[in-house]
């Protein structure tokens, strides 16, 4: 090369010319794959989001005042509720009535004046309906309101026996809170007996019948012989101790009720659903957490099993090759073609009998699950048993196992062991679809399943939408950040397969 002269310099006999020190730390294969995660930004944060779905069902049964087998029967798809927050306009109970004409808003406002709870939230939209009847043109107002479920369901029928009528009494006595109201004989409100909340006067369409100032007038019974049992407790205001409050119905008592005190009675609090209630007036706050964690403690369950019995049956096709490969291979491809459903099905059949419902629901996933793992460990063996380095360990006299799962495993273990984070999505997937399908059952052992949420939520999806909305959104996000994360460390660990899907 034609180099001018004044760019060299000579260098003295005396001095050391040696490389300079590398001023940096050597990173770790470990953490330079981390340093590669934490560049994916996507990968990150369905990490964060993993994060907070695993503490969610960890913490989420644990926080919520019920218990998977409390179940409510009048509380069935109710919305989320939150007692401090009933008139903010979230958590507040609401429910959407459509179309609601002048009896049904003459309800909510005589429950709201026996009860003192006002189920009225707001007016949504004001509608005419024009139409004929018996040949004259009419004119319908209609009106869509919110109003709060939780109150609005007011009054029940209730049959008690003398004693817990007795502690009913006296619970009203030592917290200030009335439960039982005036009875009303369904004789004076034109023999309706399906509607409770009825206590005041109403013509034969059950249209209220008002007084000049448009008051309601009171038909609460006052016949003592009819009484069911004494009572000696709280009293309506307008009560001058004429009123009765039970009447007597086989051997016990029959009572008007005010529901909601009356579940502040049985729980000792006020109703509290964060996220609503199930279709078996299960909390759903609670039990998504209870379904999810024994979803993901399934899935990685199921991944570990199939991660060894993979690893072990693919290293030593990868490793021996030859026929011990052709015949190994051939098992592979005959299980890969068994339907997965089809064996989830029979097994469920025939051997949860024997094995129980979890262990025939495992034994179906490990059956082929494995499959997937064993193709990819094939494949790395395949990569690195011609390597240097496991030649030359060969002729130092390393056996044949030590080869395998010292020197050629770890190396590939990068590949296989991100794998598993995009296998947990798919049984997850799976378990949620079989229990959906009502194939599988397993609420006897876990106490509920995503699945078998969906399934439950499936049948109120018009009237109550939460009750699979917010499963659907758990399932969602746990799906697209495991194959996020799956994604991340496998472009992490081995950055030769990055966008490649």
């Amino acid at each position: 090369m034609d180099i001018p002269k004044e760019k060299l310099v000579f260098a003295e006999h005396r001095d050391r010319i040696s490389d300079e020190v590398l001023k940096t730390k050597p990173r770790s294969y470990l953490a330079d794959a981390m340093l590669r995660f934490t560049k994916n930004r996507s990968s990150v944060a369905a990490a964060w989001i993993l994060l907070f779905l695993v503490i969610f069902v960890l913490v989420s049964p644990v926080i919520s005042p019920y218990k998977i087998t409390d179940k409510d029967n009048i509380y069935t798809g109710y919305p989320p509720f939150v007692p401090a927050f009933a008139h903010s306009g979230i958590l507040d109970g609401g429910r959407v009535y459509d179309s609601q004409n002048e009896i049904s808003m003459t309800f909510f406002r005589g429950i709201a004046e026996e009860t003192g709870m006002d189920p009225f939230i707001r007016v949504l939209d004001e509608n005419e309906q024009k139409g004929r009847y018996r040949g004259k043109d009419v004119v319908r107002h209609t009106t869509d309101i919110k109003v709060n479920a939780y109150y609005a369901l007011g009054i029940v029928y209730r049959v008690f026996s003398f004693d817990e009528f007795d502690r009913i009494q006296q619970w009203q006595k030592e917290t200030g809170i009335q439960v039982i109201y005036p009875y009303v004989h369904p004789r004076d409100i034109e023999d309706i007996r399906n509607n409770p909340n009825l206590w005041y006067k109403v013509d034969p369409n059950g249209r209220a019948v008002l007084d000049k100032d448009g008051s309601f007038i009171p038909v609460y019974a006052t016949e003592k012989d009819e009484e069911g049992a004494p009572y000696d407790s709280i009293r309506i205001p307008s009560d001058d101790g004429s009123y009765i409050y039970s009447v007597k119905k086989s051997g016990a008592v029959q009572c008007r009720v005010c529901y909601y005190n009356y579940y502040r009675y049985i729980m000792g609090h006020e109703p509290f659903y964060i996220m609503g209630t199930t279709s078996m007036g299960t909390d759903l706050f609670g039990a998504i957490g209870v379904g999810g964690r024994f979803s993901l403690m399934f899935a990685v369950l199921v991944a570990a099993i199939n991660l060894f019995i993979g690893t072990v049956y693919g290293s030593v096709q990868g490793y021996y090759g030859g026929a011990v490969d052709l015949i190994l291979d051939r098992i592979l491809e005959i299980l890969s073609g068994v339907p997965f459903i089809v064996v989830a099905t029979l097994f469920q059949m025939h051997l949860a009998a024997k094995v129980g419902v979890v262990g025939s629901f495992l034994f179906a996933f490990v059956l082929t699950g494995w499959v997937t793992i064993a193709s990819l460990t094939r494949t790395q063996f395949y990569r690195f048993r011609g390597m240097e380095f496991v030649m030359a360990s060969q002729t130092l006299g390393a056996s044949d196992a030590r080869l395998m799962y010292r020197h050629i495993l770890p190396n590939a273990a990068g590949t296989i062991i991100t794998s598993c984070a995009l296998l947990i999505p798919g049984i997850i997937s799976s378990e949620t679809a079989l229990s959906y399908l009502g194939i599988v059952d397993l609420s006897s052992f876990s106490g509920t399943t995503l699945g078998t949420l969906l399934s439950q939520g499936s049948a109120l999806v018009m009237t109550s939408p939460h009750t699979i909305l917010w499963p659907s959104i758990f399932i969602g996000l746990l799906m697209i950040s495991f194959n996020l994360l799956g994604n991340g460390l496998r472009d992490a660990f081995n950055p030769a397969t990055k966008g490649v899907n």
